[in-house]
């Protein structure tokens, strides 16, 4: 029998869009890589210091530019990307999806945060990454500094927490506010660990490049179980679900 021009169309994009995201991933994985290689051969110390000590009062490098405030915020923002906050923040999002009745959605985004939980702390360990000491702490830190984990719990979790939720939310408005969100919620968290002085700007980078990579690969797999009907399918469009009922 042959195939559908529509359903054939469909297919194709639907391949077309696998293959992007494959090219995204190794594209990825090349770049943390290439990273990775500049922090072992210590290649990217100058620009990291120099970026820290912009951030500083020429005066007084124990103060931010911009004045205490400055610091106080980075404070309160860089909390969101602690491990107790992003596991209160997850464990919602996947009583959310419960009460919505979506089962099998919660269990793919328990796995998916539990999963950049442990992605973070093999990352850690892999590297060993002493702390910047150019500029004075800002908050206490004990662990090591490449990648910065709140960059990279921050985009691991709340970017495939945003996507698996933007399979559930109806609307291309919603959709893009709750992506857009994750995505800003990630960026603010990285910034803040610079302001602090706490991770250099390579650390930052490799944390956002880390786990960025693990929500894209969560979200991928979420369209291949979709495909396999093992989990819930996503909301149709309003102007979808009208014409299904005009049929």
């Amino acid at each position: 029998m042959t195939e559908p021009p529509a359903r054939r169309r469909s297919r194709r994009a639907s391949e077309l869009r696998l293959l992007a995201v494959a090219l995204l991933l190794l594209l990825g994985i090349g770049l943390f890589a290439a990273l990775a290689e500049e922090v072992r051969e210590k290649e990217s110390m100058g620009i990291d210091e120099l970026v820290l000590r912009a951030l500083r009062d020429p005066h007084d490098a124990a103060r931010l530019r911009g004045g205490a405030w400055v610091q106080h915020a980075a404070v309160d923002v860089t909390s969101l990307g602690s491990h107790a906050v992003v596991i209160l923040v997850l464990a919602a999002a996947v009583v959310f999806l419960l009460l919505v009745r979506k089962p099998a959605s919660a269990l793919l985004m328990l796995l998916a945060g539990a999963g950049g939980i442990w992605w973070n702390g093999v990352l850690k360990h892999l590297f060993q990454r002493a702390r910047p000491t150019v500029v004075p702490h800002l908050v206490a830190v004990d662990s090591a500094s490449f990648p910065s984990g709140h960059a990279l719990l921050s985009a691991a979790v709340y970017l495939s927490i945003a996507v698996l939720l933007a399979r559930v939310v109806r609307g291309r408005l919603l959709k893009v506010y709750v992506i857009g969100v994750g995505t800003l919620l990630t960026l603010l968290i990285g910034f803040t660990r610079l302001l602090l002085g706490v991770h250099y700007p390579t650390d930052v980078l490799a944390g956002w490049l880390a786990g960025g990579l693990w929500a894209l690969l969560c979200g991928s797999v979420a369209v291949l179980l979709d495909r396999r009907g093992a989990v819930e399918a996503p909301e149709p469009e309003p102007e979808i679900r009208a014409a299904r009922r005009e049929e």
